[in-house]
């Protein structure tokens, strides 16, 4: 079933089992999708689709430090059920353990032994781990790798 298909056929539950978070989850990446294709003027494919859910989650993982600094323990389960949602529509993410490899290989790779050759390993790894991986925890295995 196309990822269209299924974030509708996923409303429509949502709607039906009046689960708002699903709701307004599923409605967020279809305003997202549309809000592209309209300023691109052009239509999404999966792979599309599924980096507009990368950046919403990502949007969501970074906002959740601030709710935990401010107490507000209502919105962070909110945001936690969000996070969940979106994960759900992507490709199973890559473990640390996975990534460590991943990093190591690219650092064989590209012969990288500072800090400066960070942008070479990213660019290497970044490719291979798109939509699987957080950017920052990436970036974070490459700085412990090459210190």
């Amino acid at each position: 079933m196309d990822i269209r298909e299924t974030l509708m056929q996923d409303l429509k539950a949502a709607m039906k089992e009046k689960d708002t978070i699903k709701k307004n989850t599923v409605t967020m990446i279809r305003s997202a999708i549309l809000q592209f294709e309209k300023d691109n003027l052009t239509e999404l494919d999966s792979e599309g689709i599924m980096e507009i859910i990368a950046k919403e989650l990502k949007k969501r993982r970074d906002v959740l430090p601030e709710y935990e600094k401010s107490g507000r323990d209502d919105l962070i389960a909110d945001i936690n059920r969000e996070i969940e949602i979106l994960l759900a529509y992507l490709p199973e993410q890559l473990s640390k353990e996975e990534l460590e490899v991943i990093v190591a290989d690219a650092i064989a790779e590209t012969g990288a032994t500072s800090m400066k050759d960070m942008g070479k390993i990213m660019a290497t790894v970044m490719p291979k781990t798109k939509g699987r991986a957080d950017g920052k925890m990436i970036n974070a295995i490459v700085k412990e790798k090459l210190s």
